[in-house]
């Protein structure tokens, strides 16, 4: 049950002297991720003293020297920002990271098993490395999941593993607590200084109240709870944003057949702001992907179907979505054609990540079934390659397939992949895929996934994937 509501209104309050600034807690991160990378920078802007700690070495060395590990806008100005200010440094040791901080937050990934439950392995190891840190140090301190995990793990898992490593007592030597996040890649920065809300789920009252002070300057609610309440939200807003890409698809295929504009009819739907909540995920188009909601539908439904419970519609999800990715193949097929180009293969513009991409999937059945494909997406490197592939225990051999040979089927301009192809699929609306798109070969086919601008629809061989 939520006990406090809070909403912050001074900007940056916590920094608003220099005696202030000096009191700020210092701040361990443990997983130098998505929002790992972001924390360290956004908690230095903050004032705080930030150590990033990450096994992989290269993150180190790339956060240590002010530069992003990943794509994400305005993220690598502000690392280069904290780096220069002395604020943030970066090592593999958790051990010391712990030692030199008062807080730690756990940002560590929690990936997919191949039958759909939580690799929790990742998450454990750190707990016991933060354990064996604690053991050696006097001063209390408070640990910080930021992992997306199943109810009940934090106090199963890593609350124990804490206590067994280091010999003492959750809630008088050390703080615990469970802290979702809710950062969009691409415009995460943003999130974390305007975030929906702030939810700390708590062991005790003075690990809560100390987490609180670090977020007194961010205008937001505060919702504090239990520890279990926090770590299943996560769960249920990610649930629910599934629900609502998969209708608003499927109500887009409906509407296409019947002649229907899908976005009016979606336009006037979100205008319902007090019951249809938010239209952020409200517009049809393709299929979801990324790091978040696949792995945590499968992880929801799986906790229903251990206890017993039929959730039909949440059943559904990941069926729906994957009816998506067949309907854009049907598209494909329909047309004949045997050369195709993909414009875009991250799972959104904006961002380098290609876990669980609908359009790694799609590329993978287009491979298996004999197309010679070609694509091209800016933001894929070979870090993003890398941490894909820890995504694919759940994934279908076609996309397998297809994330290990991507790198060499890359072109180097979208103009290059419109003119090598008969039919060119675009997931991403970027100017210069657009530039190319109108350019194009009128004998050519564009099988839109994103909505592209009126002009490039009004050309000849234009098929809307939903619209």
């Amino acid at each position: 049950m939520l006990y406090e509501t809070r909403t912050f209104t001074t900007l940056n309050s916590a920094v608003s002297t220099a005696d202030e600034a000096l009191t700020l807690p210092a701040i361990s991160i443990v997983g130098l991720g998505y929002v790992g990378a972001v924390s360290v920078a956004c908690f230095a802007q903050l004032g705080h003293r930030v150590v990033g700690i990450d096994l992989d070495l290269s993150k180190v060395e790339q956060i240590a020297a002010g530069s992003s590990p990943i794509v994400e806008a305005g993220l690598g100005e502000a690392l280069t920002d904290g780096v220069a200010d002395d604020l943030i440094t970066a090592h593999t040791n958790a051990l010391d990271g712990v030692l030199e901080t008062d807080i730690t937050f756990v940002c560590v990934g929690t990936p997919s098993r191949a039958d759909g439950t939580v690799d929790l392995s990742a998450l454990k190891a750190v707990a016991g490395e933060i354990g064996s840190a604690l053991a050696l140090k006097s001063d209390y301190h408070l640990v910080v999941v930021r992992s997306t995990v199943p109810a009940g793990t934090t106090r199963r898992i890593v609350l124990p593993e804490i206590e067994r490593m280091s010999g003492k007592r959750c809630g008088r030597d050390f703080g615990l607590c469970f802290h979702p996040e809710f950062l969009r890649e691409g415009v995460a920065i943003a999130d974390f200084y305007a975030p929906p809300k702030t939810v700390i789920g708590e062991h005790d009252e003075r690990s809560g109240e100390m987490l609180a002070r670090v977020y007194r300057s961010i205008e937001a609610p505060l919702l504090r709870t239990s520890i279990e309440a926090a770590e299943m939200v996560k769960y249920v807003d990610n649930t629910w944003h599934a629900v609502k890409v998969a209708f608003a698809n499927e109500i887009g295929k409906i509407c296409q057949s019947a002649d229907v504009d899908s976005h009016k009819v979606m336009d006037i739907f979100v205008q319902d702001r007090k019951l249809n909540l938010s239209p952020y995920y409200l517009k049809p188009g393709f299929a979801f992907g990324g790091s978040c909601l696949p792995k945590d539908v499968r992880a929801i439904t799986g906790l229903a179907h251990a206890n017993g419970v039929e959730v039909p519609l949440i059943d559904s999800l990941l069926r729906s979505n994957d009816s998506h990715i067949d309907h854009a193949f049907r598209l494909i097929a329909e047309t004949g054609a045997k050369r195709v180009g993909l414009l875009g293969v991250t799972f959104k513009d904006g961002t380098d990540d290609l876990r669980e991409s609908p359009q790694i999937d799609l590329l993978g059945r287009l491979i298996d079934a004999g197309y010679k494909v070609l694509a091209h997406d800016r933001n894929v490197n070979t870090a993003g390659v890398r941490l894909a592939g820890g995504y694919l225990k759940a994934a279908n051999p076609a996309t397998r397939v297809a994330l290990q040979v991507l790198p060499d089927l890359l072109t180097d301009t979208a103009g290059e992949l419109v003119d090598a192809c008969d039919v060119i699929v675009v997931s991403h609306g970027t100017p210069d895929f657009i530039a190319a798109l109108e350019a194009r070969h009128p004998d050519s086919t564009v099988i839109d996934l994103v909505r592209l601008p009126a002009a490039v629809q009004e050309q000849p061989g234009y098929r809307g994937v939903c619209w």
